[in-house]
C-alpha cells in the first residue's frame, strides 16, 4: 500500500509593487482632499434658540429673509427723544457695547439710542451671504421695524466704523448725520495711493498682515488660518497687548473684562469674526474715496475720529481719506489710542460734536 501525499496549495503570485503603489496613490489621492476640506470648513453655528444653540434672552425683530437681529434700546424714550441714534459696535463686540452717552446729557438733550448684535453676534443670527452693502440695508430695515422715523443718526466704532462708509453710499437718504469712529480701512480700496496704503501696511504686526492678507486674497482659508496652531494668527482675535497704546492700556479693563463676553462668539468664530474679516478686508466694487457729499444741502454732517496713536487700526488712513473728502470733518486725537470712545466723557463729546457741532477740544 502506498501512502498518499498531501498537496500544498499553490501560492499566490506575489503582487506587483507597482500595482500596490498606484492602489495607494489612489486612495490618497481620494481621501487626503476629503481630509483637507474638512479641516478648512468652520463647523455649522450654533444658531440662538435653534436645538443645541444658546438661548434667546434679549429683544429681537425680524427681517424680511427671517434672520433676527438683536437689540438694546437705552436714554430717554423713543415716543420722546429729539435725537435718534443706532450705534453699530466694533470687532469682537455686541449690542451691550453701545457709546456710553451719560444719562444727563441724554435727559439734557433728548437722546435715544438703539444699539444692536451685527449679524453672527451675541443673540443676532448669522448672514452667512453678507456683504458690505447687506449690512447698511439691515440698519435701514431695523430703523424702519423699530419706526424711528425717516431719518436718524448713526454712529460706529472700529469694525462698524468701516460700516459707515457703506451706509453713507447706500442709505445715506435715511442719515441725519454720521460719526466714524476709529474706523477699520480695506488697503486694497480703488484709489489710494500704494505709498498711502503701504505705509498702514506695514504698521500692522507680521502675523496681521498675513491675517489681513489671507482674508482678502484666500477668504474660504480665513476659518483655518485663524483657528489653526501652527502659528500666530490675527494678534487683535488674541488681545495681543503689543496692541495697545499707553491710553489703550489704561481703558482696556474696561473692554477685556466685559462680564457678557462669553455670549458675544458663542454661535461660532466664523460667523461672526472670520466673516467681520472677509467683508471688512474683502474685494469692494466701490471705494469711500468715489462718495460725495450726502449732505451738501447742510442738513446734516459727517464726523471721523481716529486716535493719533492707534496701534491697532492706523491712523494713516483715515488721514488720508478725510484729506481727499473734504466734507468730512476730522478729528485726530494726539495722545489716544484704539479705545478713545471709552475715556470719561469722550462719550458725550462725541455725540455733542454730531448733534449740536460743538468743537471739542486737543482734536485736529
Amino acid at each position: 500500500m502506498v501512502a498518499s501525499v498531501a498537496k500544498r496549495p499553490p501560492r499566490p503570485a506575489p503582487a506587483s509593487s507597482g500595482g500596490m503603489i498606484r492602489k495607494l496613490m489612489l486612495a490618497l489621492s481620494v481621501f487626503l482632499p476629503v481630509l483637507l476640506y474638512q479641516q478648512l470648513q468652520p463647523p455649522p453655528p450654533k444658531i440662538c434658540g435653534s436645538s443645541g444653540g444658546p438661548p434667546v434672552t434679549g429683544t429681537r425683530t425680524q427681517l424680511k429673509d427671517g434672520r433676527h437681529l438683536a437689540y438694546l434700546e437705552s436714554g430717554v424714550p423713543k415716543d420722546q427723544a429729539k435725537y435718534k441714534i443706532i450705534f453699530v459696535h466694533g470687532f469682537d463686540s455686541c449690542r451691550y457695547d453701545a457709546l456710553l452717552i451719560s444719562l444727563e446729557l441724554a435727559q439734557e438733550l433728548g437722546i435715544y439710542q438703539l444699539s444692536f448684535d451685527r449679524p453672527g453676534y451675541a443673540e443676532s443670527d448669522p448672514n452667512l451671504a453678507s456683504t458690505d452693502k447687506s449690512i447698511a440695508l439691515d440698519i435701514e430695515e431695523l430703523a424702519d421695524n423699530l419706526q424711528l422715523g425717516a431719518k436718524f443718526y448713526l454712529m460706529g466704532f472700529s469694525m462698524g466704523g468701516e460700516i459707515m462708509w457703506s451706509c453713507l453710499k447706500h442709505i445715506s437718504h435715511r442719515l441725519a448725520g454720521v460719526a466714524i469712529l476709529g474706523p477699520v480701512g480695506n488697503y486694497w480700496w480703488s484709489g489710494l495711493p500704494s505709498n498711502v496704503s503701504w505705509h498702514a501696511w506695514n504698521q500692522q504686526l507680521p502675523q496681521d498682515k498675513w491675517a489681513v492678507w489671507v482674508s482678502h486674497h484666500l477668504p474660504w482659508l480665513t476659518y483655518w488660518w485663524n483657528s489653526q496652531k501652527l502659528f500666530p494668527a490675527s494678534s487683535v482675535i488674541a488681545y495681543n497687548p503689543a496692541l495697545l497704546s499707553e491710553q489703550d492700556k489704561l481703558l482696556m479693563p474696561k473692554f477685556a473684562f466685559r462680564t457678557y463676553m462669553p455670549q458675544i462668539r458663542q454661535q461660532g468664530e466664523y460667523v461672526c469674526l472670520h466673516r467681520d474679516m472677509t467683508v471688512g478686508f474683502g474685494k469692494w466694487s466701490w471705494s469711500p474715496l468715489e462718495l460725495e457729499d450726502p449732505f451738501a444741502s447742510g442738513e446734516g454732517k459727517v464726523h471721523l475720529w481716529h486716535g493719533a496713536e492707534d496701534l491697532i487700526v492706523p491712523v494713516s488712513l483715515s488721514r488720508y481719506l478725510s484729506e481727499k473728502l473734504p466734507w468730512v470733518i476730522y478729528h485726530e486725537l494726539p495722545k489716544s489710542g484704539h479705545m478713545f470712545l471709552l475715556a470719561d466723557g469722550m462719550a458725550d463729546t462725541i455725540v455733542k460734536s454730531l448733534l449740536l457741532g460743538d468743537q471739542p477740544p486737543h482734536s485736529t
